[in-house]
């Protein structure tokens, strides 16, 4: 039937017919290919399809956000690093955690085992809001830097009032910086006390499989067939 076939159209325009087996093996094992040679699928979705998807499926393989930590660094341990840490009370309705110096730097005026930032670590539903509103701010859009080797992503905002609060003169304006940790379903073997064991290679998250997930879900990301 014509609904049941498959096209992959390349860049120049040349079409070339493929069976829906192979479509499948070319999106689901073979899509770092795809954005080396900067080929589009275009697929027919349709019944008999959606069985054989759902064959290949595995939930084991999905990515999901493992935690988000916002950090808010003033460098000094004044009524400023009080404010921000109200800031980020008000936030996310959690209590921040003090930073301390680990050197004592006299240019910048820190002195060692002093506090200069404050931070929190969110999980569940705290975490994804938090991170629909801080790339709300970057416009859904990040830069392939923004990418770790290892799956995980980060990116800084310049004022804390784009997340949607409101300013507060006796605040002040504060910027913060968003680390996101992603990762998959068993990673958990190679750090419990008990029984500890590896994982493949394959199911680890790499820089690419970041930046795919974050353009499926989220946005795009500049420079991303430059990797």
């Amino acid at each position: 039937m014509e609904s049941e076939k498959f096209w992959v159209q390349q860049k120049i325009g040349i079409q070339k017919e493929i069976l829906p087996f192979e479509w499948i093996f070319y999106t689901f094992k073979n899509w770092k290919w795809s954005f080396d040679n900067k080929i589009k699928f275009f697929p027919v979705e349709t019944s008999k399809i959606q069985k054989i998807a759902k064959k290949f499926y595995n939930t084991w393989r999905d990515i999901k956000i493992k935690k988000v930590v916002i950090n808010c660094c003033v460098g000094e341990s004044s009524d400023r690093l009080t404010n921000a840490a109200r800031v980020l009370d008000n936030l996310a309705r959690q209590t921040p955690v003090f930073s301390k110096s680990k050197l004592t730097i006299r240019s910048w005026g820190i002195r060692r085992n002093e506090k200069i930032a404050c931070h929190y670590t969110l999980r569940g539903k705290k975490a994804y809001i938090l991170l629909e509103r801080g790339l709300k701010a970057k416009g859904f859009e990040l830069n392939q830097k923004n990418f770790s080797d290892t799956g995980n992503f980060g990116f800084g905002i310049n004022e804390h009032i784009d997340l949607g609060v409101n300013f507060d003169t006796s605040t002040g304006i504060f910027g913060m910086d968003f680390f996101i940790v992603l990762g998959r379903a068993g990673e958990r073997n190679l750090r419990r006390k008990r029984r500890r064991s590896k994982i493949g290679k394959t199911h680890k998250i790499k820089k690419i499989d970041a930046i795919w997930w974050f353009q499926k879900f989220y946005g795009e990301v500049i420079g991303a067939f430059d990797i």
